[in-house]
């Protein structure tokens, strides 16, 4: 049997005035946005994609202003800087030159630079435009679908399994083809640009519906949900008040995962003519028109390729980073 040990010349009373002393800042809580902006925050690649993002939108918003002290109007010929045999610029690299910083198209001798950030409006405008309508319509009806059941959530469900088979390229080109010049009060690129906004955002709903389904199933059984119908709360309160704060994560991240998606899908849309129109630049339609001339001018094809390759890879650094700093599961 050992011996107790004496610690009382070793232990001493701790006083509540020299622990509060001791503290050096009291501790406060964070929310679920807080503890995800720091999650987001150190993450220094969807950092980077969240910059060039922002980059991309001040471009696109303020090209116009760009083209002016950088290059020349976006549909401006420049004949005299065209070899008339060739019809390629002149000069190495595509006629690359502290005048034209991503050097001239060939046959016509229209600015590069201008175009491709005057493209850049157009790309982003159908995109964002585009999902938000998708996000509206498939948010409703997953919710719907997922709260409801029975009846409700079967019509759902087989609407979204009919969309999500139906050939959205073909209808879409098929589309496109056969609207007038003028209808619904618009006419040229603005009703092609209303059209495009439509036809991607009325067809891409069933994939983030098919989410907030899922999420919604999973979120009903809770017990905040059966804790506010025991309330008393009706089933849109409950939607409005109770599930949809809940749902935001998914739906932001989706959001930023389905914008580079339809970046492509304009841009495929135009490279097959029948996006929005000429002389109006998109980076579609500048890849459909640069195919002939990608061995004499390379230049031509890099640059907006090269901007659908850099906007579509930030959107998806950050919806990727963005995913992991709102998982509540995340560390």
């Amino acid at each position: 049997m050992t011996a107790p040990l004496d610690v009382s010349g070793l232990a001493t009373e701790a006083h509540p005035e020299a622990a509060l002393a001791g503290m050096g800042r009291v501790i406060q809580g964070r929310s679920l946005g807080q503890i995800a902006w720091l999650r987001l925050r150190r993450d220094r690649v969807a950092m980077a994609g969240a910059a060039v993002i922002i980059l991309l939108t001040l471009v696109a918003i303020f090209a116009p202003f760009i083209v002016k002290v950088l290059g020349h109007p976006p549909n401006e010929f420049h004949q005299d800087l065209i070899d008339p045999t060739l019809q390629t610029p002149k000069g190495r690299f595509g006629g690359i030159s502290g005048h034209f910083l991503f050097g001239l198209e060939p046959l016509n001798g229209r600015d590069l630079f201008s175009r491709v950030l005057s493209g850049a409006w157009i790309s982003l405008l159908i995109a964002t435009l585009a999902t938000m309508l998708s996000m509206v319509i498939g948010t409703v009806a997953g919710v719907v679908a997922g709260y409801f059941g029975g009846w409700v959530d079967a019509l759902v469900s087989r609407t979204m399994d009919v969309f999500l088979a139906f050939p959205l390229l073909v209808f879409s080109i098929a589309l496109v083809g056969v609207v007038p010049d003028h209808a619904f009060g618009l006419s040229g690129n603005g009703l092609r640009i209303a059209l495009l906004i439509l036809i991607i955002g009325f067809f891409s709903w069933p994939y983030i519906g098919r989410i907030i389904r899922g999420q919604t199933l999973s979120l009903r059984e809770r017990e905040f949900v059966d804790a506010a119908r025991g309330l008393g709360a009706r089933g849109p309160y409950i939607i409005f008040r109770e599930l949809l704060p809940n749902l935001m994560a998914p739906i932001l991240v989706y959001s930023t995962l389905l914008i580079p998606t339809n970046i492509l899908f304009e841009a495929a849309l135009s490279f097959l003519g029948v996006g929005v129109g000429p002389p109006t630049p998109t980076w579609g339609g500048m890849l459909s028109e640069a195919v002939r001339w990608y061995t004499v001018a390379p230049n031509f094809v890099i640059f907006p390729g090269l901007a659908i390759f850099v906007t579509v890879l930030a959107f998806n650094l950050f919806g990727d980073g963005l995913r992991d700093a709102l998982d509540p599961r995340g560390r």
